[in-house]
């Protein structure tokens, strides 16, 4: 019962966390007059006060004096805050310039890279299924391109510096709240600065424009922390095949809101390229799924020979019940 419940609540968490992040267009508006760069700025502020106070609430500073001791780490550190300080930006600015169709684009590919950028870095092998979703993900930017007149440069960049940054994630290693702390104490003396700039030449649209809008500004910092915290009570609790479909949430929630809340334009060409995308990750989702039924059927064979193989040791020397099953999970 209690795997059973925390099995929901991992689901409840993991859901959570997508529809925020996927709903999240409709917040950046509302900080307007705000420039996307203050925009990014205060999150980046905001984002390592928040985060500094959950992480001294729940006592977890001990990864700070092995992360200092790490130059490597340190630097990767600062490279994955450069990358995502490119995605939030550039996510920021359009959605409040009316590209929230182009960006949730952007995330749906973004698996799609993420392959790519496994097989061109890490010399990862693909199954021919993963070679047939990333060709027809190629083959919908090129019909994209042709029906924008130019590449879906929002998309793309959006695309590539998450998958960046997932991979930099990857090799540093670290808890998600600890990551993001790391990351937002690299961006906060520049984006602090910033704000003092913006101060000083009288454009500063904190505190100008009401208690409401102030407020609203220094929230972007939970905007920031809440689904993340949500996503790690998630992936500790649910299979990581089930965190790969959720994540389809969130783009799919931005498309909806690009394509009936704001009423962004989707001439044929872009319904043709967002279908070849779509298609792509169906596959996607399809491989997985059967790779993931694989490898439990062959943990399954493995955990029932050794018990076979167990069973057949001299009885002078029985182990306790149950152990096989045990260690084969």
């Amino acid at each position: 019962m209690k795997t059973e419940n925390e099995g929901r609540a991992g689901l409840l968490h993991g859901i959570g966390a997508y529809a925020m992040w996927g709903l999240v267009p409709l917040f950046w508006p509302l900080l307007k007059p705000a420039g996307a760069i203050e925009i990014l700025a205060h999150r980046m502020v905001w984002s390592l006060a928040f985060v500094g106070l959950a992480l001294l609430v729940l006592r977890r500073w001990g990864w700070v004096r092995e992360l200092v001791r790490s130059p490597r780490k340190l630097g990767l550190i600062a490279l994955a805050a450069a990358v995502i300080t490119v995605n939030w930006g550039l996510y920021i600015w359009s959605v409040n310039a009316g590209h929230v169709v182009e960006a949730s684009l952007g995330y749906f590919i973004n698996p799609l890279v993420t392959i790519a950028l496994g097989v061109l870095v890490l010399q990862e092998r693909l199954r021919p299924a993963q070679w047939a979703a990333v060709g027809i993900g190629f083959a919908a930017v090129l019909v994209l391109a042709i029906g924008y007149g130019q590449p879906p440069w929002i998309s793309l960049v959006l695309a590539f510096s998450f998958a960046l940054y997932g991979l930099v994630k990857k090799k540093v290693n670290i808890g998600g709240l600890e990551s993001l702390a790391a990351e937002t104490a690299v961006q906060f003396l520049p984006a602090l600065a910033y704000l003092v700039w913006l101060g000083g030449q009288g454009t500063l649209a904190f505190g100008s424009h009401g208690a409401g809008h102030t407020a609203l500004l220094a929230a972007t910092g939970l905007v920031t922390a809440i689904p993340l915290v949500c996503f790690g009570a998630a992936a500790i609790r649910v299979p990581l095949s089930t965190l790969g479909l959720l994540q389809y949430l969130a783009p799919t929630f931005q498309f909806l809101l690009g394509v009936l809340y704001f009423h962004e334009a989707m001439p044929a060409e872009r319904w043709a390229g967002f279908s070849l995308v779509w298609l792509a990750l169906t596959i996607l989702t399809w491989d997985a799924l059967r790779a993931n039924r694989r490898n439990r059927a062959a943990v399954a064979a493995a955990a029932g020979a050794a018990g076979t193989a167990g069973s057949s040791q001299p009885v002078e020397a029985p182990g306790p019940v149950g152990t096989a099953p045990s260690t084969g999970r």
